[in-house]
């Protein structure tokens, strides 16, 4: 049983659709960013279009989630106040309303994504199967729970008790931590690699490399979605209706963190390239004159910036030259590949 000094159910349904409308609202600005970091001084064809294509089903994901959150609230608090049996708690502790089983069905699917996104980037920097393994089985995990959990909620009756009955208190639980240990194990596999990147290249240079900040940047997306999923699953566990409070904070922090790990390094990679091309020997003529020759100058400078990539990696062969500039270019949106020879 939920602890006497919880919050009401209906006012958590209040709380926690007005902080993910905040939330939502700061997605949807980064979100916009990212779209613009990503088309900046490019023509179409090099623009990254998987990441748009993600951008938008977290844009679509969060916009539908939060919908059907402001129609239970207006559900609960207005259409059905007088009507509901039991008045809008009862309502609000019903799992079986079908907008209660839509918004579940749609965190599912958001959760899939987001995890996905982090174990693709694991690919990108390692080009080895084997090594996202374990974070594939666990995704796996994280969809079948996610299945269960939303058609077990479906299956419930208004009569046979609330999300903490064990009918699906077991499904909830198992995909809370299976969805926490996916994203925990993928980010700290993707860290692990810039890490060890980023020392192999510090042993032969004397100032720290453009890896540095992308590991920092990894870091920060997936403590603050594990940091939350935790204390989702922390609330869950003591059975507080505070939990529902979180839960809606989960989805759009989800698009926050792909959305802040695109634009970071996206904007940091734009900051580096007059830095890579002043280190590699670009006097003050030829940089004006990359800067006169109008939008297509980002192209040649978005090359040094590779080429000063690959030869932080080539030299220590920490990881392959390609194989590093695909997971820059995969942030940034670029598709140019200079020979593996060139030096700039």
């Amino acid at each position: 049983m939920p602890p006497a000094s919880d919050v009401p159910l209906d006012t958590a349904g209040i709380i926690s659709t007005v902080l993910e409308g905040v939330l939502y609202g700061l997605s949807l600005f980064m979100g916009a960013a990212t779209v613009w970091v990503l088309k900046r001084n490019r023509k179409w064809k090099d623009v990254n279009k998987a990441m748009l294509v993600i951008s938008f089903f977290l844009f679509a994901f969060s916009t539908t989630h939060l919908c059907i959150d402001m129609k239970r609230v207006y559900q609960g608090l207005v259409k059905y106040r007088d009507t509901y049996p039991g008045g809008p708690v009862a309502f609000f502790s019903d799992v079986s309303q079908e907008t209660f089983v839509s918004k579940n069905g749609v965190y599912t699917a958001h959760t899939a994504l987001g995890d996905g996104v982090v174990i693709y980037r694991c690919y990108m920097v390692w080009r080895k199967i084997w090594i996202i393994i374990l974070p594939l089985l666990l995704w796996c995990s994280v969809l079948a729970t996610g299945i269960g959990t939303v058609y077990t909620i479906g299956q419930v009756t208004a009569e046979s008790g609330n999300i903490f009955a064990s009918t699906t208190a077991s499904w909830i639980t198992s995909f809370y931590a299976t969805t926490l240990s996916c994203n925990f194990v993928a980010t700290a596999i993707l860290a692990f690699r810039l890490w060890s990147v980023e020392r192999g290249v510090n042993r032969s240079r004397t100032a720290r490399s453009n890896i540095w900040p992308v590991l920092m940047i990894v870091i920060d997306a997936g403590v603050l979605y594990s940091v939350t999923l935790l204390c989702a699953l922390c609330l869950f566990a003591s059975e507080s209706h505070a939990q529902y409070i979180v839960l809606d904070m989960v989805t759009p922090i989800i698009s926050i963190s792909f959305y802040m790990v695109l634009l970071r390094v996206g904007l940091k990679a734009q900051d580096n390239v007059h830095v890579s091309g002043s280190n590699a020997g670009m006097n003050s003529d030829s940089r004006a004159g990359m800067q006169s020759a109008g939008p297509n100058a980002s192209y040649y400078r978005g090359k040094a910036l590779q080429v000063h990539i690959s030869q932080l990696t080539e030299s220590q062969g920490a990881v392959p030259d390609k194989s590093f500039s695909d997971d820059m270019q995969l942030e940034t949106g670029s598709h140019h590949y200079p020979p593996a020879n060139r030096r700039i």
